[in-house]
């Protein structure tokens, strides 16, 4: 890991969030503002699911990772990795006219876990992000969505290396039958789509399913 602090050549807070303004301006006839939380474990990939699917340049708190996470964090399973979220990234996605999508991607190490009830709140539902490299960081995941009741998927982020078979990451994560579990490349931004896709569709049948009698 980098000893420095920071990158002055980095951009700062105020530049990225410049950058999302200099995207595609929000339909004025837009009335419902939707919601959505990508969580998961550390260097799951929630950061670049944010970027391939947000229209505008998402708004990113990444900072260079330093020697003040040694010890805290633990990047052995991502050894290529040197930034880190330590707030939420922020991305936009326009549905049409009057429905916009917001996603919100929380924070993975343990030291920002506190935010992610903030985060929560007025959400539809959310995306739990796996590296099966590192499984277990998922548990804290599901265990906060299902004490909040909050409506989920689960995506496998495939990387390069071995590839369990889903039903032995579902079996890992002691996933109900009822939650959908899918595959997806974080870094395209088709496979990045259907993942909201598929958490879109998932939601819309716990609704029915509620309307039935």
């Amino acid at each position: 890991m980098d000893s420095r602090t920071s990158d002055p050549s980095a951009p700062t807070v105020v530049q990225r969030a410049a950058a999302v303004r200099s995207g595609p301006p929000l339909r004025a006839t837009v009335g419902d503002a939707l919601k959505i939380v990508i969580v998961g474990g550390f260097g799951a990939g929630k950061t670049t699911l944010v970027g391939a699917v947000s229209e505008i340049p998402p708004l990113s708190t990444e900072e260079i990772m330093t020697t003040a996470g040694v010890g805290i964090d633990d990047p052995a399973a991502v050894a290529d990795k040197n930034t880190t979220t330590v707030a939420f990234d922020f991305g936009r996605i326009t549905l049409n006219d009057r429905q916009v999508l917001y996603l919100f991607g929380a924070p993975g190490q343990q030291r920002f876990w506190f935010l992610w009830d903030q985060l929560f709140g007025g959400s539809l539902g959310a995306v739990v992000l796996v590296d099966t490299r590192r499984i277990a960081d998922s548990w804290y995941a599901i265990d906060r969505l299902e004490h909040h009741g909050m409506p989920f998927i689960v995506a496998v982020n495939r990387f390069d290396g071995p590839r369990p078979p889903l039903a032995r990451v579902r079996q890992a994560l002691d996933l109900s039958p009822r939650i959908p579990l899918i595959e997806c490349d974080a870094r395209a931004r088709r496979s990045a789509k259907h993942v909201l896709i598929d958490l879109v569709a998932h939601l819309t049948d716990l609704h029915s399913a509620e309307r039935t009698p």
